[in-house]
């Protein structure tokens, strides 16, 4: 399978989502969302002008590439300048609104004194495997590959000139295809459209559909036919029309309070875009029956490089859900925690590491308990936003739970005894027939297990929220006189549990030498997360001396000379010593609090630097090139962009 780790634009109608190379390509295509399942190794498109070869659209030498969205839009049009031929195409990608149908639209214009003759070629090969099979048919003007559950369609109004079930790999390159068969086990299959003869200055359009569909049980291939046959009458006028209708009104309604009034410079033009880049986003990362938010669309699926990105992280959703809130989706805010969170929720009160979007466990690999702590202190934010004290009243038990695992947690860590405490029993009584403990934690960059600072941080935050749900929450059980007595008595202990956690962190995550903090007890590396015990998580105000020479030690080790900031002292990840956008966002975010605003703008300029021209935020950044280097179109960058530029 070929390396695809680059995408570098996204489309999609939030059930089929697209991402696309910088030349236009078509990498991925996922159905029924975001992370779950992706179709394609790969679809390529070409063209025989005249007498020639095949001309790959997407990646000939002699080809100039251009790209951009249609203003505040999920479509995405790349021009493309062929130097031999002197044709021009402009190819239009975007999914409908209200089919699951990605319609690419091309527009061949012909700027050469003489004629050319033009067809054009499709080559689609669909990921195959044991549990996978794939086979192809021609099937009334279209190509089927299909496979146990879902068919992939591939259609135009034109007719086919001609089609290749098996073996195109053979002799695609003449642009010559053809063959015997109508039905077939391959993978990979082609097909051929007549676009027609251009004169010189003249322009002829065509229209290639992909359709994804289930394969309900007991379908019968004829039922698709009768579906192709209709979805071949769509006007791609019509439907580019209310796309564009579609999302630039999901713009409006949806871009909050934007800080930025004045946008007439090109560098505040650009964070307009990244802001709204951000709002069109969201939704292709988003499930829409469960509120489970993907951290990126999927870049390596194969997981060769990473753990894989398509999953939804707890810790990463929160930021998003913050972001959410702020862009006045909190519907999606409301359903993530009281649909996702509750259905994915342990019986013990923790969350695992990650889930896809639907809440089914996606593969983890240990215990990450800022996770849990995270979505406790989530619920206290969408609750300031939104005022809804039935929202809190509905999570309530969910946080006690998760709160009951943390106090286990710490009551561990901190070696808090009480005689009474119930929740030191418990664990007694848990552990007294089995020599090991409650594992360590990973830390949030998912490398080293141990006790860590930004973990504990987390906590005690965590332990503050409920604190202050069970304030606004103690009016509405004024006749239950057991539940606010358990109130008053869970205030109190979680207090004495912050007390103890403070004390820990002074003693074991506080350097007494360099007078800075400790990211963990096991080594002294500089790690930017450590600013978690201001922002998100409040322990400590941003001017302590503790955290000004915290911030010190940060921009003697971590800052690059280009102005972005690394996570932490030796990160190795994809090659290391690349800044990373939430890092360096993050660094802004302190900055603000800290009413630094001079240092924050510095760190704002560098992230809008090297965003990438259509707005897309990656997780890392190239110092020598400032570009996207890994996972674009991260779904916490974007998050902490929104943030720090919503009022």
């Amino acid at each position: 399978m070929e390396n695809k780790f680059y995408n570098d634009a996204f489309i999609g109608n939030k059930k089929l989502i697209a991402a696309y190379s910088k030349t236009g390509e078509l990498l991925r295509i996922n159905y029924p969302g975001s992370d779950f399942r992706q179709f394609i190794e790969y679809f390529k498109t070409g063209v025989t002008i005249n007498d020639s070869a095949l001309v790959n659209l997407n990646q000939d030498i002699n080809n100039r590439y251009s790209q951009k969205y249609m203003e505040d839009t999920n479509i995405l049009v790349t021009k493309i300048e062929n130097s031999y031929f002197d044709l021009s195409i402009e190819q239009v990608d975007f999914v409908s609104i209200r089919e699951n149908l990605l319609i690419k639209q091309y527009t061949f214009t012909n700027h050469h004194p003489i004629d050319l003759d033009i067809s054009m070629l499709i080559h689609s090969k669909l990921h195959s495997n044991l549990n996978n099979k794939i086979g192809a048919m021609a099937l009334d003007q279209a190509l089927v590959q299909y496979c146990y559950d879902y068919r992939f369609a591939i259609f135009s109004k034109n007719p086919i000139e001609s089609y290749q079930i098996n073996e195109s790999n053979s002799n695609i390159q003449s642009g010559e295809i053809g063959g015997k068969d109508y039905i077939g086990m391959s993978t990979d299959s082609s097909m051929k459209y007549k676009v027609g003869m251009l004169k010189p200055g003249e322009s002829k359009t065509i229209s290639i559909f992909v359709y994804v569909s289930e394969y309900k049980e007991k379908e019968r291939m004829e039922e698709l036919e009768q579906q192709l046959f209709e979805l071949r009458k769509t006007d791609p006028k019509k439907e580019l029309a209310a796309a564009k209708r579609y999302w630039t009104k999901y713009v409006e309604e949806h871009k909050g309070n934007f800080a930025l009034t004045d946008v007439k410079s090109d560098y505040a033009k650009k964070i307009q875009k990244i802001y709204h880049r951000s709002i069109l986003l969201f939704p292709l990362l988003t499930n829409e029956n469960t509120g489970g938010m993907g951290a990126a669309i999927e870049a390596d699926d194969c997981m060769e490089a990473s753990g894989g990105y398509a999953y939804c992280w707890p810790r990463d959703a929160i930021h998003i859900c913050s972001a959410y809130d702020k862009l006045k989706m909190e519907k999606v805010t409301d359903k993530f925690y009281k649909n996702f969170c509750r259905m994915t929720q342990n019986k013990n009160g923790m969350w695992e590491q990650r889930f896809y979007t639907n809440g089914k466990l996606a593969p983890c690999w240990g215990l990450q308990v800022d996770e849990t702590a995270s979505i406790v202190c989530g619920v206290l934010e969408h609750y300031r936003h939104t005022k809804d004290e039935k929202f809190l009243k509905d999570m309530l038990k969910t946080c006690e739970n998760a709160v009951h695992f943390l106090k286990k947690y710490i009551a561990q860590i901190c070696e808090i005894k009480e005689e009474q405490d119930v929740v030191k029993k418990e664990i007694e009584e848990y552990y007294k027939d089995r020599k090991e403990h409650i594992p360590e934690s990973y830390d949030l960059w998912e490398n080293e297990e141990g006790i860590h600072l930004y973990t504990l941080a987390s906590i005690h935050a965590a332990f503050e929220a409920l604190i202050q749900i069970y304030q606004v929450m103690s009016p509405a059980y004024e006749a239950n006189r057991l539940k606010l007595d358990a109130m008053s008595a869970e205030k109190t202990a979680l207090q004495k549990y912050q007390t103890e956690i403070k004390k820990y962190i002074q003693k074991n995550l506080y350097n007494e030498n360099t007078k800075v903090l400790k990211r963990n007890t096991k080594d002294d590396r500089t790690d930017i997360s450590t600013l978690g015990v201001v922002v998100p998580f409040n322990i400590f105000s941003p001017k302590e001396k503790k955290v000004l020479n915290t911030v010190e030690r940060i921009n003697m080790t971590l800052r690059t000379y280009t102005g972005g900031y690394l996570r932490y002292e030796g990160d190795n990840y994809r090659g290391g010593n690349n800044p990373w956008t939430i890092a360096t966002l993050w660094m802004a975010m302190y900055y603000r609090q800290a009413g630094n605003r001079k240092a924050a703008e510095e760190c704002i300029k560098f992230v809008v630097d090297t965003a990438s021209d259509l707005g897309v935020l990656a997780e890392q950044v190239d110092n020598q090139t400032k570009q996207g280097t890994w996972v674009n179109g991260l779904g916490w960058s974007h998050a902490m962009f929104v943030l720090l530029f919503s009022k």
